[in-house]
């Protein structure tokens, strides 16, 4: 026991000012224990005094708050850590008689480390967590994890396998980690690996190691590198990361998830308010080849009266990967075609990649400079290992180059300032930010920051913020929007969407994008979407099982043999009207609403428009998630926790607090069955028949409805036809669905500037009294009180 502590025993002090605090010694293992909040703490673990020390890694912005905590000693040994919210015990070290016999097994097998455990309680005792194992264990052949130090510089070792075990419960269930597309919800008992791949099974995954339970808490897990989580085997989930010098968490604490989802936001950043336009429609194809057609598809939604936000244009617009310029053939004046989309109000969004080809104009500036991702240099060259000092070149995934590194404040800096110059000074208004995995993947290179294994999933931070850092610099008056492929912890506030890469246009897909999007949205990254209609060359022929319920002859010039694709695509665009973000994408022929055939463009057409009817409510849960952290397409478990019936209901889910949204997912479904969480009245939003609630019922699912329904004492605020999101757009009616109280807040502002972040916003509270049968708007006016007919009492 070392004299620090000893002297506190004999002093017998109650409780220690965490000021003042040290790393807690147990066995030659350091620990910290760092209060954030009341209802947050941080644990590291090292064998290293120093790592046990020093502050959180990448993607975290909060500092230590240790307002209203307490650190005391118990009798045997114990420290407890203690506010209103929860409280800490670091079990007291083990002392073992230097006459005791160890036991026959300890003399062959031990662990890495000596170990602890670790409990996190509420006040009344209730536990939230226990972490009781962890470890650091020596790169070992036995165990294959050599491998992971490969390509790595001596100066960089010793590196370890880190990891922790924390009890779990026999109905704890465990949501978010990123993406993963394998088509299920509840990770209990399925091992994830959280990491970007884009060859991951099923389809491209990221990491965002933030795991969210169904018991009061959520985990935030300290380590970018490669971490794979094994959840409630033998009643333990494992967390195992590649390398690391700690383990380092955070639990943070939640009498409901959206607490949760407040101290993520404290812990890593808010999601700002988007570009208002980033909620209507995004019009997309892989790809748009020239200007002309760019402006001919802008030009056919206006003449047909349909709603546009924001049309894409996607790669190779310019003359060679990382030239940053147009093919005068194909672009002859980008400036004139973006003045004449603003005139139309369509915003342009285009692609900006970080690979640069060998011969393209910034190569060897950037090479000299050393601003590629590189390999370490001062290696053998064995076959396995790439030449000292050459820059990874995407092989063997492509041949287009070498990835910059924006993990290096310096160049990312310098990328933004040419993508100011060369690209938006041609007047595009928003980046798609392709390749962000980094470089398919980072294993055996060199980020500025350290070891690509070691960092390997923190790349998507920083490209991401090179934009919006760059736009708040230079274009303070223009909301950033970025398109990017994956995320990590943070990512959310750097003005960013995220869509789930280069999906398959099958009907597997469909349903598997359902819970990929709940999980995504659950790990604090709020605007997950996907590519409507799957972004895969579509295969020549396809018979399906069943008729198809949208005939495909009049689109065959843009379909080809595939008999279903019309009505599957009409299915996913019934899905995509009730995501974040509404954006279409695929490489086919054509990709506008009109481009599916005669019998599909009358059902696109109605739910692009509801779409926009939608708006003052969608916009306005932009502002709650803004305001909270949480997201607002929800999977089940976030709004109807005593229900055990919806822990692994994968294909429904809330669209904000009124809307329960059930796509179809079945080729040539008419119906499909619908569970209505308990605890609630719900109304058939197509029909307004009033139902209750713990029940499984079949709904009615013609190729023009989704199953949509309305959770009782909800506020529907819907707005007036608009083409776009720019200028105002009246309240055209507020529907209430009584059956209990509710209240909504309804915001508003100029949808395209910062001034909100100073105050320049209209925000209403809606309030509907059940008993009384009135409705009551708070704060500013949204509409006249005297318009009669405005408010409809939904019966």
């Amino acid at each position: 026991m070392n004299h620090w502590f000893s002297t506190l025993l004999f002093l017998a002090v109650p409780a220690i000012s965490l000021g003042q605090s040290l790393p807690l010694q147990r066995n030659g293992q350091k620990i910290t224990i760092e209060p954030y909040a009341p209802n947050i703490v941080r644990v590291t673990l090292s064998m290293i005094a120093r790592e046990a020390a020093i502050g959180p890694g990448y993607g975290f912005v909060a500092k230590p708050e240790q307002t209203g905590w307490i650190h005391t000693l118990r009798g045997d040994g114990a420290d407890v850590y203690k506010s209103q919210r929860m409280t800490v015990i670091v079990a007291p070290e083990h002392q073992r008689s230097p006459n005791e016999r160890l036991p026959d097994t300890a003399k062959f097998f031990s662990g890495s480390v000596p170990g602890t455990d670790i409990s996190v309680t509420l006040p009344d005792g209730s536990s939230l967590t226990e972490m009781n194992g962890w470890q650091m264990a020596e790169l070992n052949q036995k165990d294959d994890t050599l491998k992971n130090a490969r390509g790595i510089k001596a100066e960089d070792l010793p590196l370890y396998t880190v990891g922790a075990s924390f009890r779990a419960a026999d109905d704890e269930h465990y949501y978010g980690l990123g993406e993963n597309q394998e088509g299920y919800l509840d990770h209990r008992q399925r091992p994830i690996t959280c990491v970007a791949n884009y060859l991951a099974p099923a389809s491209p995954s990221y990491c965002v190691p933030f795991l969210v339970t169904n018991k009061g808490y959520g985990i935030v897990w300290d380590n970018p590198s490669s971490t794979t989580i094994y959840p409630a085997f033998d009643g333990e989930t494992k967390w195992t990361s590649t390398l690391g010098r700690r383990v380092s968490f955070f639990v943070i604490a939640g009498d409901t998830t959206d607490e949760i989802y407040e101290g993520y936001r404290l812990l890593t950043g808010a999601t700002p308010m988007l570009p208002k336009a980033a909620y209507g429609f995004i019009q997309c194809k892989q790809r748009y080849s020239s200007q002309a057609e760019v402006l001919a598809v802008a030009k056919g939604y206006r003449e047909r009266h349909l709603p546009l936000d924001i049309i894409v244009v996607d790669w190779f617009y310019y003359t060679q990967m990382g030239q940053y310029d147009f093919d005068v053939q194909a672009w002859p004046d980008p400036v004139a075609m973006n003045k004449q989309l603003h005139t139309d109000n369509v915003e342009s969004m285009i692609s900006v990649w970080p690979r640069f080809a060998p011969g393209s104009r910034y190569y060897d500036f950037l090479f000299n400079k050393g601003w590629f991702e590189h390999y370490a240099s001062g290696l053998p060259v064995t076959a396995d290992e790439p030449a000292p000092g050459k820059p990874v070149d995407g092989m063997p995934y492509d041949k287009a180059g070498s990835d910059i590194d924006t993990t290096n404040p310096e160049a990312a800096t310098w990328w933004w300032n040419l993508i100011r110059d060369n690209i938006a000074a041609k007047g595009f208004d928003f980046f798609w930010a392709d390749e962000t995995e980094p470089d398919l993947p980072p294993d055996g290179a060199y980020l500025s920051i350290g070891p690509g294994t070691q960092y390997f999933n923190v790349y998507p931070l920083s490209h991401t913020g090179a934009i919006y850092d760059g736009i708040r610099r230079d274009k303070p008056q223009q909301r950033s929007l970025t398109l990017s492929r994956d995320a990590y912890l943070g990512a959310q506030r750097n003005g960013t969407i995220f869509w789930s890469s280069d999906i398959s246009p099958t009907w597997d897909t469909l349903r598997r994008q359902i819970p990929t999007g709940l999980n995504t949205a659950a790990s604090g990254i709020a605007y997950a979407g996907n590519d409507i209609g799957g972004w895969q060359d579509l295969p020549y022929r396809h018979t399906p099982s069943h008729t198809p319920l949208i005939d495909p002859t009049s689109a065959r010039n843009n379909v080809g043999q595939y008999d279903d694709y019309p009505e599957l695509y009409v299915r996913w665009f019934e899905y995509g009207t009730f995501l974040p973000t509404m954006r279409t994408h695929g490489t086919r022929r054509y990709n506008e609403v009109w481009s599916y055939g005669t019998e599909a463009q009358p059902i696109l057409e109605k739910y692009l428009k509801l779409r926009y009817t939608l708006m003052p409510y969608i916009y306005s849960l932009g502002w709650f998630t803004h305001q909270t952290g949480a997201p607002f397409m929800r999977a089940l478990f976030m709004d109807f926790p005593h229900d055990n019936k919806i822990s692994n209901i994968t294909d429904e889910y809330m669209f904000g607090p009124a809307l329960l949204v059930a796509p179809v997912v079945e080729q040539g479904a008419n119906t499909r069955e619908v569970y209505l969480p308990d605890g609630a009245d719900w109304y058939n939003f197509w029909t307004n028949e009033r139902l209750h609630g713990g029940q499984t019922l079949t709904a009615n699912a013609p190729i023009d409805t989704i199953p949509l329904f309305v959770r009782a004492g909800s506020i529907l605020p819907l707005g007036a036809p608009v083409e776009s999101t720019h200028g105002q757009q009246a309240i055209a009616k507020v529907k209430v669905y009584p059956g209990a109280n509710g209240e909504f807040t309804l915001y508003n502002d100029d949808g395209t500037t910062y001034a909100y972040e100073k105050g320049d916003r209209q925000i209403t509270t809606l309030k509907w009294d059940d008993a009384t049968g009135k409705l009551k708007q708070e704060g500013a006016n949204a509409w006249d009180e005297k318009e009669t007919g405005l408010v409809e009492i939904v019966r």
